[in-house]
């Protein structure tokens, strides 16, 4: 748990601070120039709710219906109602981690300044995410326009009393029963409030912040990796050589080409070339041209960041409150911004997964594997060693292929036709999810085999690993994974490599010995 309060002010907000309060259930708290900037926004509101012609989202009906002035008396029964038919999502509930993150992004908006609710209002979403309270959200049922709508109003009306949420207890109770526990009192919702609490990109933002950070921990994993299986097929380090990634300087490639020679420094086990029946020249594309894919992947990341940076700085709402006194409608609640990267990141991810699916497949032929044992196997044939190992990174891979395919290219309209466009960011988010996890399997997959494979050869033809893969080696041993052998139940020692990448220890034993890597 994350210890510190996260305070949020009228200027958007951090990654580091999305991931504290969605994963380490950080506390927040409103800074006092928000409260301010809550409040003179919601004069300006009340100031148009008190005159004769319409205003959308203050005085009359949304989306289609956005034609119709709605009367004073109506208007609190109004912003109720849109929450309560906009909750109308299906299938399983989505992890608690994402609903928090979503909440927390949502806070961020309503403190700008720029919506137009009360100070209470963004209070009250404060001390549900600080009673552990987590609205139950579904799978399906944001098409990303006009925001995530269905997520978000399951939240709003956690704030209402109303609908189910879980209990920092993990048990999933009626959310007013868990607002009285904790001394929250629902919300009344006024003019606008209702529409200010469903209307953003906040749930598909904090997947796409979650998911960077996760991937920016397997990139490096993937080069640690790479560099394993390296030295199990006896390649050569001089394709790392920084002259040669100079003169293509994309950055991340770089990047990869360096963390990699830094895991192999002082390995007895590289360039042997001429050591088997099949000399080599070159090293094959999955080898020779690692820091290539797992660079421009890199890149990608860079770029993604860049634009989760920006929408985190923004405020995503329709209408909204302009620092002049207007309140004005707008396009900025459209997904296509976020849509299209969580897209392109789930493309680099399968083409990793895919590289890394090759390299073990390497290992274990021994037609290709240049002297190790099939499939490394104890005793081939008698043993099927690591054969379904592979079956099981392969199907992976195959569906992270399928995942690739993007989702923001997509469109179905919705409400009468009058939002004919949108970004299905919802979705992009969701199969990136799957596929985050996915390559963590594949790379725990490839951990397991280059491990196994090298301790072959420091065994049998007595050469040593690079200090760096001697660590993991140890720590994967320490933790359990067990190494050369005849056939054993498999499956807990390959749950154990996953965990060794997941939880981020692989990147920490090798960080032990090299220093931080790139």
């Amino acid at each position: 748990m994350d210890m510190r309060t996260v305070v949020v002010g009228t200027s958007g907000t951090t990654a580091e601070d999305v991931i504290a309060v969605a994963r380490g259930l950080a506390r927040v708290e409103l800074s006092g120039a928000a409260v301010a900037a809550l409040g003179a926004a919601r004069g300006v509101v009340d100031a148009l709710a008190a005159k004769p012609e319409p205003v959308y989202g203050v005085s009359t009906g949304f989306g289609a219906l956005a034609t119709r002035h709605i009367g004073v008396e109506l208007r609190g029964r109004l912003q109720r109602n849109i929450v309560r038919s906009h909750a109308a999502g299906m299938g399983p509930r989505v992890e608690r981690e994402v609903v928090r993150a979503l909440m927390f992004l949502r806070l961020k908006t309503l403190a700008s300044g720029h919506t137009g609710v009360r100070p209470e209002v963004a209070q009250a979403m404060a001390d549900v995410l600080n009673a552990g309270i987590t609205p139950v959200v579904h799978e399906y049922g944001s098409l990303g326009c006009s925001g995530d709508l269905a997520p978000l109003s399951h939240c709003a009306l956690a704030l209402l009393g109303e609908g189910d949420a879980e209990g920092p207890d993990g048990v999933v109770r009626p959310a007013g029963e868990l607002l009285a526990a904790y001394g929250i009192a629902p919300v009344e919702l006024r003019e606008k409030e209702g529409l200010a609490l469903l209307n953003g990109t906040d749930g598909m933002l904090g997947m796409l912040v979650m998911a960077l950070a996760d991937l920016h921990r397997l990139y490096t994993s993937a080069d640690i990796t790479a560099a394993l299986s390296l030295e199990a097929l006896l390649g050569t380090a001089k394709v790392l050589a920084p002259e040669l990634h100079a003169i293509r300087p994309h950055p991340g490639q770089g990047v990869s080409a360096e963390n990699m020679a830094r895991v192999l420094e002082g390995s007895g086990l590289t360039g042997h070339f001429q050591a088997d029946s099949a000399p080599r020249v070159q090293d094959a594309y999955s080898v020779r041209c690692a820091p290539q894919v797992a660079g421009a992947g890199r890149d990608t990341l860079a770029y993604a960041r860049t634009v989760a940076d920006r929408e985190l700085a923004s405020a995503v709402d329709n209408p909204v409150v302009l620092p002049d006194g207007r309140v004005e409608s707008n396009g900025n609640f459209h997904g296509a911004p976020v849509a299209y990267v969580l897209d392109f990141l789930a493309i680099v991810a399968a083409d990793l997964g895919s590289i890394a699916e090759r390299r073990t497949d390497r290992l274990l032929d021994r037609a290709r594997s240049h002297g190790l044992p099939a499939f490394l196997a104890d005793d081939p044939g008698v043993d099927s060693g690591l054969m379904i190992a592979q079956y099981t990174q392969a199907a992976l891979v195959s569906e992270m292929k399928r995942l690739a395919a993007p989702a923001s290219v997509d469109s179905i309209p919705s409400s009468a036709m009058q939002e004919d466009h949108v970004s299905m960011g919802w979705s992009a988010a969701r199969k990136l999810r799957t596929a985050v996890d996915n390559l963590t399997r594949i790379l725990a997959v490839e951990l397991y085999a280059a491990t196994r494979a090298v301790e072959l050869r420091e065994g049998t033809q007595g050469l040593t690993p690079a200090p760096a893969s001697r660590a993991v080696i140890d720590a994967l041993r320490e933790a359990g994974v067990e190494g050369p052998g005849p056939d054993r139940f498999l499956s807990p020692d390959l749950a154990g490599a996953e965990a060794f990448v997941r939880d981020g220890r692989l990147v920490e034993v090798v960080e032990g010995v090299t220093g931080a890597l790139g």
